[in-house]
């Protein structure tokens, strides 16, 4: 806990979450009165419905968004584009009907694409702007943050909604962007811009070349050590450029793939497949290696598609992604049977809220020690124990309890975030910073998306299948999708090993 409290002796730590605090209650009261605003408008409960998926579709095109946090600089990026919603959201005011409801849904669809940019870039920054070491810790208290805000901010944006209607929460939402760009405005962070011209990889970490080509350089002398000075190199090095035991040769051939210069070559070196597998699979797994892999620069040319690219190809973060979208997916099935849960317990809908609230205190407590936890247990195992507390959580709803549906919801509250932060922290301390952008936009989308599928198809099988073996049996699914995290996973080098031609693991 002791690095947990540090975070808030980061001053760029406590000016982000604090933005993170501010925006968020501004975030959660628009999101609640937004639907119940345009119900009361037009009485139709599938425009109501739209506003969420308003808010929610931007996030299918996250990579491309995300390229914005990669191509823009960051601190820039999050105070124009909070300015901008501070903005655009004082056009509700002039909602006064049910003719004006379609700007209603515009605004809140730019607000979702805002709000993509927006966490791709924070997350981004952050992993440049507080301490690696702090970085789960962070993370941790920042889901908990956003929980607590989803606790409070609706009940205040209802209140305020009864006394001011929509366009009164829609004015406290501006005033928390003004408030958070100002925030924004305090970081202090020093952005490092890729070069445009820039090869697609490349490293200025000292120990590999900063720039690979195919072409070798017009002289192939070498000095005999790698330790040697460039004014040590003769004219008579070149005298032996077919000699097999001569280390500069063996530099050479690795770095420039100069093959038909260096018939002595031959498969027998025992050190030339590593060097050469890892000039060969630089360009197709940027995301792979040790923490200097953290200092390549990737171009700003770089597709959009790269960061998905990147999470595919990583040992690491694709399990952590996937088992997420797997997460997300039963929690959206989970939360649609939430009312059948009530009606099994004899209650009325109004005790979702005592539902929802013991949820939202697992998801505080967790986000208080989240950081401990994965400095002990490491991303895949933090994320596999969380995964398999929720999973049992959820299966245990099939026994009507009043005090074990409490208990199940607040351990369904501690469990789910474990796979979101892990997720988020391995992509951050896993990915070079130029891509890092796109693919925190990459991971959202992949995550977040199926938790909407999951709602609808749970909406469908609960009209279906009795709420009780539909539980027991979500709980026992849902537990399978912590069983690849316990694995050891497979190393960069082990992946590099099992072809002898290069270690290309597409």
């Amino acid at each position: 806990m002791t690095k947990t409290w540090a975070v808030f002796h980061d001053r760029n730590a406590r000016l982000f979450l604090t933005a993170v605090t501010v925006s968020g209650f501004g975030t959660s009261a628009l999101w609640l009165v937004s639907g119940v605003w345009v119900k009361d408008l037009t009485g139709s409960d599938g425009l109501a419905a739209l506003c969420m998926l308003a808010m929610w579709a931007p996030a299918l095109a996250g990579p491309l968004l995300g390229a914005l946090a990669d191509r823009v600089p960051r601190k820039r990026l999050l105070i124009g584009g909070s300015l901008l919603m501070a903005v655009l959201l004082p056009a509700l005011l002039a909602v006064d009907g049910p003719d004006r409801v379609w700007l209603v849904l515009t605004v809140l669809f730019v607000y979702g694409a805002a709000g993509v940019v927006h966490d791709a870039a924070e997350s981004a920054l952050v992993a440049g702007a507080v301490p690696p070491s702090l970085l789960g810790d962070f993370n941790g208290l920042r889901m908990a943050v956003t929980e607590g805000m989803k606790l409070v901010a609706p009940l205040a944006g209802a209140g305020l909604y009864a006394l001011q209607g929509g366009p009164g929460v829609a004015l406290l939402d501006a005033i928390t962007f003004v408030l958070a760009a100002l925030l924004y405005a305090g970081l202090r962070v020093r952005e490092t811009r890729p070069d445009p011209l820039a090869p697609p990889t490349s490293t200025g970490s000292g120990d590999e070349p900063s720039g690979r080509t195919a072409t070798p350089p017009p002289s192939p002398s070498r000095s005999p050590t790698a330790t040697s000075l460039p004014g040590q190199r003769t004219a008579t090095t070149p005298k032996t450029p077919d000699d097999p035991t001569t280390p500069s040769r063996l530099r050479l051939f690795r770095r420039t793939a100069a093959t038909p210069k260096t018939p002595g070559l031959g498969p027998t070196t025992p050190s030339r497949p590593r060097l050469f597998r890892r000039t060969a699979a630089a360009p197709k797994t940027p995301g792979l290696g040790p923490a200097t892999t953290r200092r390549r620069t990737l171009s700003r040319r770089t597709p959009a598609g790269a960061g998905a690219r990147h999470i595919w190809a990583h040992p690491i973060l694709r399990p952590l992604v996937l088992a997420g979208g797997t997460t997300m997916l039963c929690a959206g099935i989970n939360g649609a049977l939430i009312y059948a849960v009530i009606d099994g317990l004899g209650h009325s809908p109004a005790y979702a809220g005592a539902l929802y609230a013991a949820q939202g205190a697992g998801s505080l407590a967790v986000g208080l020690v989240s950081g401990p936890a994965l400095r002990r247990l490491g991303e895949r195992r933090f994320a596999a124990y969380g995964i398999a507390l929720t999973a049992v959580a959820a299966g245990l709803r099939a026994i009507p309890s009043d005090p074990l549906a409490l208990v199940s919801s607040a351990a369904i509250g501690a469990g789910l975030p474990c796979v979101l932060i892990a997720a988020l922290t391995a992509v951050q301390g896993e990915t070079p910073d130029a891509l890092l952008g796109r693919a925190v936009a990459t991971a959202h989308t992949l995550v977040y998306t199926p938790n909407v599928l999951g709602l609808a198809a749970g909406a469908a099988l609960v009209e279906l299948v009795d709420q009780r073996p539909l539980s027991a049996l979500l709980g026992v699914a849902w537990l399978a999708t912590a069983v690849p995290l316990f694995q050891r996973p497979a190393s960069a080098s082990r992946i590099a090993s099992r072809s002898p031609s290069d270690a290309n693991p597409a």
